[in-house]
């Protein structure tokens, strides 16, 4: 069986769409590991326009919403 995905979920206080995103993702049973760009200005330069950002295994896969279909059809790739 496959480790289950690393999920680094890049957000900030006071996020919206942030809250949302970590509900659908733990709603599908991951563990997420949050950032706040904010106490990191490289991250918040990179990101700061598109929180939340939503990365599996190292590769971004959502940003801003994170749609539980297609969060469900890039999990089940990853475990193939």
């Amino acid at each position: 069986m496959s480790d289950p995905p690393r999920v680094i979920l890049y957000t900030r206080k006071g996020c919206h769409l942030c809250d949302v995103a970590k509900q659908v993702l733990r709603d599908a049973g991951l563990a997420v590991d949050e950032v706040d760009i904010d106490q990191d200005p490289e991250l918040q330069a990179r990101y700061n326009e598109e929180v939340p950002v939503v990365f599996l295994n190292g590769k971004k896969a959502f940003k801003y919403r994170v749609d539980p279909t297609e969060l469900r059809r890039r999990l089940e790739k990853l475990l193939d």
